[in-house]
């Protein structure tokens, strides 16, 4: 029935447009949706999933769905230097990454996570909507990469299954995975751990089976990954804030035409509110910490943190482009 009613339409819609030549030029076909996939690494509940999921909502909204975004967090695309990789030849349109992962492109993004640089996101976003993420954006576009917004990945913190790290001497021995960032590397390298890289999804495991000692993270993913079952003293650090760059690759861009403001517009949306939720989520799941009595938050001697890694930023200072860590830091702590 419903075929046959098809072709006379169809039919009909012939013959009126042979009666009607001058009308049918004006007609156009109606756009084809577009459909693009997001990937990230966390976990449900974190507040990176929620504003990933939030993006897809406000970039079908308002393109009035001719663009619909698919989301696949947990790597279930890969890690984060995996999706990187796919971001770049196209095979993955936008991702919501790790700014270790993302230094491998970009070196100099690293230089954001100089220790004890930013105390809060508010501060590190003033930087970022300055020249420095002006400059940090030509660096990307020059690999093929889109920067669309500074996600937030909190200021990190130390937890480990051994004791309570109170003092840079606590961390003397211990083996530490870190992400594969450099600055997060020569950070407790120079505190005298030994670290390893593995993938946050395999961080669990590695943890539980005592491959490493702990790990660093803020304070939401230790919470949406559960680390805090196995890493048992949780030790308030705070010695680096990192972003979550949101990146889309240059072959989306191109094909997204007229739509492409749109969604731009829906990414500055979603990181409003990722932002917002990440610093909610940290002192939410620091009082539940505090509550918990299978875990240990421990205070630490912040000044002699600060002290035992300022060796750091001059060791940075001395790179191909130590003067644009210079300018990162001058400007922060301006």
């Amino acid at each position: 029935m419903s075929l046959q009613l098809h072709r006379r339409t169809f039919l009909a819609s012939a013959v009126a447009a042979l009666a009607a030549p001058a009308l049918v030029s004006t007609i156009r076909p109606a756009r084809a949706e577009t459909t693009l996939t997001l990937g990230h690494g966390a976990a449900p509940g974190n507040p990176r999933t929620v504003a990933a999921a939030k993006f897809a909502e406000l970039v079908a909204e308002k393109t009035s769905g001719r663009v619909k975004i698919n989301v696949a967090g947990a790597e279930t695309l890969g890690s984060d230097a995996a999706m990187l990789t796919s971001l770049r030849t196209g095979a993955l349109d936008f991702t919501a990454n790790s700014q270790g992962a993302t230094s491998a492109l970009v070196p100099e993004l690293a230089a954001l996570g100089l220790p004890f640089l930013f105390e809060s996101t508010e501060k590190a976003m003033k930087l970022l909507n300055g020249a420095i993420g002006e400059e940090l954006n030509k660096r990307f576009e020059a690999v093929g990469v889109v920067p669309l917004d500074w996600w937030d990945n909190g200021i990190r913190h130390l937890t480990n299954s051994k004791r309570k790290v109170v003092a840079p001497g606590d961390v003397s021995g211990m083996k530490i995975r870190t992400p594969a960032d450099p600055m997060t590397i020569d950070i407790f390298e120079t505190l005298g751990a030994t670290t390893e890289q593995i993938a946050f999804g395999e961080l669990y495991i590695a943890l539980q089976q005592g491959v490493v000692d702990g790990q660093e993270n803020p304070l939401a993913n230790i919470e949406s990954s559960k680390l805090y079952e196995v890493n048992r003293y949780i030790s308030l650090t705070a010695h680096k804030w990192e972003s979550t760059p949101f990146l889309m690759s240059k072959i989306a861009e191109a094909r997204l035409g007229s739509d492409l403001e749109a969604v731009k517009a829906a990414a500055r949306e979603a990181g409003e509110l990722q932002r917002k939720l990440s610093n909610e989520k940290a002192s939410e799941v620091l009082a539940a910490f505090k509550g918990n009595a299978n875990v240990e938050v421990v205070d630490v001697d912040r000044e002699a943190f600060v002290k035992a890694t300022a060796a750091v930023a001059d060791v940075w200072k001395k790179k191909p482009f130590g003067d644009f860590v210079g300018q990162i830091e001058a400007e922060a702590r301006a």
